[in-house]
């Protein structure tokens, strides 16, 4: 049961003058040598710390296994505060692995396990409206932040906290709090062992959008049932997959490689289109991954250089109605990767009835099924016929071990095309900006030098205002 990648609508032959050629490619030969050396030595020094989840998770995953067997039965919901890779992560494995509707099925057709809600962001209604669907008491609630401080999630702690102490006291409380965080440095590790909480821990070398195969992840698809072993089985089904440094076969460099030359001629858009509702969050984490990771505007050198790549999220066959036309006969700006399955969990059949009306009658006999992935190859013909560049991530069939497959594939891929980049792959300088500016305006303590710049800013002029 392993992933399979199809390039060949990358290439001339099928694209024609659009293609990426063998040319192009070989001529990569020396940036591939330095990529594929770069990647060994950072992992031999500890610089890629997620590549070893597959293989260093087992005694958390007994921990998890035996918290959720000692807590469930005891809670509505599983509630996770967390913002980012915190909460694109549990949202997309979850998708993935359980019943579309899983929180409208009845307890016992959840196997007995919790619903499981994900709350990513501080409008104001959002929490409001979780209290008024669900008993906050009878809830155990996920607080998930490395640094203690992301302010999103810490504000969500601290309202859910006071409301808690306030309607059943401090040590019932106590009970329905749980913390992901870092072992010894940050607020909440700090508050987690004041107040008493259980905690769980983040690998300190192991950043947001690369955990989810941490207790980040873990912790939450235990709560509802999910394989988690199997998940990191199946991560280190593709680390194995991705050790060969002939990037013929090695898949995850392919695909980095591939976009890498892509970018270079001007393809700043990437796709991901999954025919599949159980994958759709899928697109929403690799978003993330794909933009934080390669949106850089400084190489590892310091020079100006302002790299990356736009990812788009699109699902078949819904936006074949929606996007698919841009795609087509738009700009050629873009690479689409398609997503498909090969064995879905469910098979239903459109039954054989206006048989008379040519439009309609040829569909009877037809499952869903075979409807879903004719339609994916159909697109795939339609954009290569276009010569638009496209590729197909096969899925034999979603599980625990081909969701673990497909996250660490896309790891390593996002980790080789900065390598390929020259860029720092694993920071986020852009994203840091907008946070400080945010606490200078609250008043943060050490803050007062930003503060200061952001009151020398030019203010808006009322007459650009309509």
């Amino acid at each position: 049961m392993k992933i399979r990648m199809d390039y060949n609508n990358m290439l001339p032959h099928m694209l024609g003058k659009q293609g990426i050629t063998q040319e192009q490619i070989a001529a990569l030969a020396p940036k591939i040598n330095s990529a594929n050396k770069a990647m060994a030595e950072k992992r031999s020094a500890g610089k890629m710390a997620w590549r070893d989840l597959p293989y260093n998770q087992a005694e958390v995953v007994q921990e998890i296994n035996a918290y959720v067997n000692e807590m469930k039965n005891d809670i509505e919901a599983f509630v996770v505060l967390g913002i980012g890779g915190s909460a694109l992560g549990p949202m997309a494995v979850q998708q993935a692995l359980n019943h579309p509707y899983y929180n409208e099925l009845p307890r016992e057709k959840r196997g007995g396990f919790p619903k499981l809600y994900v709350v990513d962001n501080v409008d104001p209604e959002r929490l409001v409206y979780l209290f008024q669907t669900i008993d906050p008491t009878r809830c155990l609630f996920n607080v998930i932040s490395k640094s203690g401080s992301t302010s999103e999630t810490m504000s969500q702690f601290m309202i859910i906290k006071q409301l808690l102490e306030d309607k059943i006291g401090k040590d019932a409380a106590r009970k329905l709090i749980v913390c992901t965080t870092d072992a010894v440095s940050g607020n909440l590790i700090t508050i987690a062992k004041t107040e008493g909480y259980k905690y769980f821990i983040i690998p300190s070398a192991v950043g947001g959008r690369f955990s989810e195969l941490t207790p980040v992840g873990l912790l939450s698809a235990a709560f509802c049932g999910i394989d988690i072993a199997g998940l990191l089985e199946g991560a280190a089904q593709m680390d194995e997959m991705c050790k060969p440094e002939d990037i013929r076969q090695n898949a995850a460099h392919m695909y980095a490689l591939l976009h890498y030359i892509g970018m270079t001629t001007g393809k700043n858009i990437s796709v991901m289109m999954p025919y599949a509702d159980s994958l759709k969050f899928i697109s929403d984490w690799y978003a993330q991954l794909w933009a934080e990771s390669l949106g850089k505007q400084y190489d590892v050198h310091g020079n100006v250089v302002n790299v990356g790549q736009t990812p788009v999220k699109a699902l078949g066959a819904t936006d074949q109605h929606s996007q698919v036309q841009l795609y087509a006969e738009g700009p050629f700006d873009k690479i689409v990767v398609f997503i498909g399955v090969n064995e879905y969990r469910e098979t239903i059949t459109i039954p054989k009835i206006y048989g008379d009306m040519p439009s309609l009658g040829f569909l009877g006999g037809v499952t869903h099924n075979e409807l879903i992935q004719t339609e994916q190859n159909a697109t795939e013909y339609a954009l290569t016929k276009a010569g638009r560049l496209n590729m197909t991530i096969t899925l034999p069939k979603v599980t625990a071990q081909t969701i673990g497959q497909l996250l660490y594939f896309f790891e390593v891929a996002t980790a080789y095309a900065g390598e390929l980049l020259d860029i720092d792959a694993f920071d986020q300088p852009g994203v840091e900006e907008g946070k400080n500016a945010t606490y200078a305006m609250f008043g943060r303590p050490g803050y007062e030098a930003k503060k200061a710049e952001l009151n020398a800013a030019p203010a808006k002029e009322s007459m650009y205002v309509i």
